[in-house]
């Protein structure tokens, strides 16, 4: 599912409806006790609030740490300045895709593996793409431990024996996509998987492992994302099979 501009765009404008101050001067015979007051009640700005931080955190990631000026003695005075430049962002890039767009279809990672997605989201909203494809790495290589429940292998090496065409034995279960009826797309298929799970984790896994001062581009990192939602799904739909 694509992000609904126009309905993020109406939810923007109506917090800063909602969220509106007004100044108040000094007292008289007093000097800088000024201040500004919300115009609707502070329950009712919380509420409308919880919403739009979720927006923004889609949106605007950077927006609860960024260094912009300060609207001294302002209530939400962080909260508008992001909501002005979401706006601002959004009508641009609606403006560019009406006028621009190519037709192709958007990633949305929301589609992708709850065992990616799920274990990711918080890293992406702040911007840490690389924790973020590193984080997914993590979790895979997790649920495929317990579902093996094997600890002493991991990552590509666990995966790449756990597809492997050869019978399970004692200790070494195997990962199986279909029933092995001697065929050439039985082996194909876990060949595969088995060279695919080393390739994510040799090509992307390990260099961001060590590369610890190179971040990844939003785009290179949903990339990412999507080649480990792959293997997850086929890790996830895949029955066991032990020795008898």
């Amino acid at each position: 599912m694509t992000m609904n501009r126009e309905w993020i765009i109406a939810k923007l404008k109506s917090f800063l409806e909602t969220a509106s101050i007004t100044y108040e001067p000094d007292a008289p015979n007093t000097i800088g006790f000024w201040s500004y007051k919300l115009d609707k009640p502070k329950a009712e700005v919380q509420t409308a609030a919880q919403i739009i931080e979720q927006i923004l955190d889609r949106v605007l990631p950077v927006w609860r740490t960024a260094d912009w000026p300060e609207g001294k003695r302002q209530p939400y005075w962080r909260h508008r300045e992001a909501v002005h430049r979401a706006i601002a962002q959004l009508e641009a890039e609606q403006e560019l895709a009406d006028n621009l767009g190519s037709g192709a279809p958007q990633l949305d990672a929301g589609t992708f593996h709850p065992w990616v997605w799920g274990s990711v989201q918080g890293l992406w909203s702040s911007g840490h793409f690389r924790e973020a494809v590193g984080m997914a790495a993590k979790a895979i290589n997790a649920q495929a431990q317990a579902k093996l429940k094997r600890k002493d292998l991991s990552e590509a090496k666990l995966l790449a024996e756990a597809f492997s065409t050869k019978p399970p034995t004692a200790g070494h279960p195997r990962l199986r996509l279909s029933i092995d009826d001697g065929s050439d797309t039985f082996r194909s298929r876990h060949e595969g998987a088995g060279s695919y799970a080393r390739g994510v984790y040799s090509a992307i896994r390990n260099p961001i492992a060590h590369e610890l001062d190179h971040e990844l581009e939003e785009n290179e990192a949903l990339e990412q994302l999507a080649a480990f939602s792959i293997l997850a799904r086929w890790i996830d739909q895949a029955t066991v099979e032990t020795a008898p």
